[in-house]
């Protein structure tokens, strides 16, 4: 039966060990072997014991309490996956997470504050999506991991998505079905994103020696823009049969945008990718959207693993992780056979020669 404020030594006493056995048995020191560990780790729970966190701390100089600044993801369908996955590496630590929800572009914030007030070992601040910030000045950028953001201006470490590397997986798989005439649609906004995935695309088209496209409309990314992206792209090469869209929302307007009125279906006419795998979206267009999934749940595991080693002893700015996207394939795309690359820009073009249309 537990007991209320049991101590170690009556675990000891019921698990016939030694108080220092105990100890290095509950934290995870010293040679204790594991048939000691279990009659340990039974005694404690039987007895309702618990480690005093406090005196922990003392000891060690550290709370194993790391504080999270949620910027709006814990309301963002896709980006929660960061949190997902930072608190699962925290309890596969031991570590506890202490989070709190603030605006986008917060600088000021009595919640950040109070984590700072924790005493906290370290502090990761997660962007609801990919792009530069300024970090709130209260937090000490040699304890401080960023997820799906960056900060140019100190020496914070920082983990984002591999934006070149989701442009480039995106337009090879297009080109792997056969696809020559592939067009990028994508927004005129200066964030890390949006230029990562264009130059993927144009290192993947300039390989394969085809003449990019590339679509910008005014942001923001929505299904909007992606209906005006698809229509100029339509006007600019009428032979186009693949899409590469910006995300998901941008894809979703290429289908509104084709059908009776224009003659043109997905995948029979035209094939498409996207970037987020919404699942609202990815899954109930039909056919189902084939898209590139973001590592959001892999960026939060990477930052709890990051933060529970600062402060580093020798910070850098160029500490910036980028982890790789995955292809999910679903019904967008249509093989259209396996032409050699450089045989298929056809007529003697030059392959370097492409487009840019930007819509104001």
């Amino acid at each position: 039966m537990a007991r209320e404020n049991a101590g170690i030594r009556e675990v000891a006493a019921a698990a016939g060990v030694s108080v220092t056995t105990v100890s290095h048995a509950l934290s995870g020191r010293g040679q204790v072997s594991d048939e000691t560990k279990r009659r340990v780790k039974a005694a404690a729970d039987s007895l309702g014991y618990a480690p005093n966190r406090i005196a922990r701390a003392l000891r060690s100089q550290r709370s194993n309490l790391l504080g999270f600044v949620s910027e709006e993801i814990a309301t963002t369908p896709y980006a929660g996956q960061i949190l997902v996955g930072a608190q699962e590496a925290a309890a596969e630590l031991g570590l506890m997470l202490m989070i709190v929800n603030v605006k986008r572009g917060t600088i000021d914030d009595p919640q950040i504050d109070a984590l700072v007030a924790q005493q906290v070992d370290a502090m990761i601040y997660a962007s609801s999506s990919h792009r530069v910030i300024r970090v709130p000045p209260k937090l000490d950028p040699a304890r401080t991991v960023l997820v799906d953001a960056y900060d140019p201006a100190i020496t914070s470490p920082a983990v984002v998505p591999d934006e070149l590397g989701i442009g480039l997986l995106a337009t090879r798989r297009l080109l792997e079905a056969g696809h020559r005439r592939i067009v990028h649609l994508t927004v005129d906004e200066d964030v890390p994103a949006v230029d990562g995935r264009e130059r993927g695309y144009l290192e993947a088209m300039d390989e394969a020696g085809c003449p990019p496209v590339v679509v910008r409309v005014p942001g923001p990314a929505t299904a909007g823009a992606g209906y005006t992206a698809i229509g100029r792209a339509l006007e600019t090469d009428g032979d186009l049969t693949g899409i590469f869209a910006f995300n998901d929302q941008m894809a979703m307007g290429v289908y509104q945008a084709v059908g009776p009125d224009r003659d043109l279906s997905i995948p029979r006419d035209l094939s498409v990718v996207g970037v987020d795998d919404l699942r609202l979206i990815a899954d109930a267009l039909r056919p189902g959207l084939s898209t590139v999934a973001l590592p959001h749940a892999e960026m939060g595991r990477r930052a709890v693993e990051l933060a529970s080693r600062l402060p580093l002893a020798k910070p850098r700015r160029d500490q910036v992780l980028r982890l790789p996207g995955r292809l999910i394939e679903r019904e967008s795309i249509r093989q259209l056979g396996s032409l050699p690359i450089r045989d298929a820009s056809g007529g003697g073009e030059n392959p370097s020669a492409g487009a840019t249309v930007t819509v104001s």
